[in-house]
């Protein structure tokens, strides 16, 4: 596998391509494995992608980027996905007061879902996600102040 690190809307990636078979190229984002459909069949030892579909047993992939964590300044904590999944709750609304041990949304890996917690008493400055947006690791989800 080539691996690649990518900067996309300033998150970091790390993007491996594997084998492509036919027309579908093997490609782990993150460590998160998708099977990607080419437009066209390439050689096999040529990565360019003129144009990707996702095939249908693959993950899909992000709807649209997140929007970046905004105005974050000194003192603000930035609650980042601790790994790849999709938003399926968020609890609070911007403005909320929140504690730290607060439940902020719940993130759903690997068909499990997990309570993420505000991580520290403030008030939510910024939402940067929405119900069911896939994110990556480390994808800005709020920003608390």
């Amino acid at each position: 596998m080539k691996e690649y690190k990518c900067k996309i809307n300033g998150n970091d990636y790390t993007v491996a391509v594997g084998d492509i078979d036919n027309n579908v190229a093997h490609v782990e984002v993150n460590g998160v494995a998708y099977n990607v459909e080419l437009d066209m069949p390439q050689k096999k030892s040529a990565p360019a992608i003129k144009r990707v579909v996702v095939a249908d047993d693959a993950p899909v992939a992000p709807k649209a980027a997140p929007k970046a964590a905004a105005n974050v300044a000194a003192g603000d904590f930035v609650i980042a996905s601790p790994l790849p999944g999709v938003i399926k709750e968020i609890n609070v609304k911007e403005g909320q007061a929140v504690k730290a041990a607060d439940v902020v949304c719940i993130l759903e890996a690997m068909k499990m879902g997990n309570e993420i917690h505000a991580g520290k008493d403030g008030v939510v400055k910024s939402i940067n996600v929405a119900k069911e947006d896939s994110v990556l690791e480390g994808t800005t989800i709020m920003v608390i102040a």
